[in-house]
Parts: structure tokens; C-alpha cells; sequence
């Protein structure tokens, strides 16, 4: 496992001043979420960290579709920084 591989699109300073912010919090599980994923590529029958990758999903499914309700210019702001959805296109 790389952990270089992971994003860090949050500056040091910030992560100092903003760990329960929204877009703090989203940014840790997404590098969680990429985290399980390799390991679960290698460990496939590994069922507890896919309950725990599910957990975490959920937590920040809720978190994004929170803060598209509030707040749509900083959804669309931080789901572009972190690349996590496609834009959907009709």
C-alpha cells in the first residue's frame, strides 16, 4: 500500500484550524475510503472492512448530500477538488 498515492488537497495549516469542518471531514473519509479499496483489492474476502467501507460511505454520502442542501457552491467546489462524482450531463 502507497500512501503517497492519497490526496492532499487540504494545506497543513488548514487541517489544523478546520478538523470538524465539513469539507475536512469528507476529505479523511475519502482518503479512508481509497485506503480500504486497496486493501480490499488485495484481501477480497476481508468482510469486516467491507462493512467498515460501507459504514464510512454512508457517513460521507450523508455528509455531501448535507451540504448540497446548504451550501451548493461549496459541494460543487469540494466534490471537484477531491474528484469523488461525475457531473452529470442531460
Amino acid at each position: 500500500m502507497v500512501k503517497n498515492s492519497f490526496i492532499s488537497v487540504i494545506s497543513q495549516e488548514e487541517k489544523e484550524e478546520n478538523r470538524g469542518s465539513l469539507e475536512f471531514q469528507v476529505f479523511r473519509f475519502t482518503n479512508k475510503i481509497r485506503r480500504l479499496t486497496s486493501h480490499l483489492e488485495l484481501h477480497r474476502k476481508d468482510y469486516l472492512s467491507q462493512r467498515g467501507l460501507r459504514k464510512i460511505l454512508g457517513k460521507r454520502q450523508r455528509l455531501l448530500s448535507y451540504l448540497s442542501k446548504k451550501n451548493r457552491i461549496r459541494y460543487k467546489e469540494l466534490i471537484s477538488q477531491l474528484d469523488i462524482r461525475e457531473s452529470k450531463t442531460r
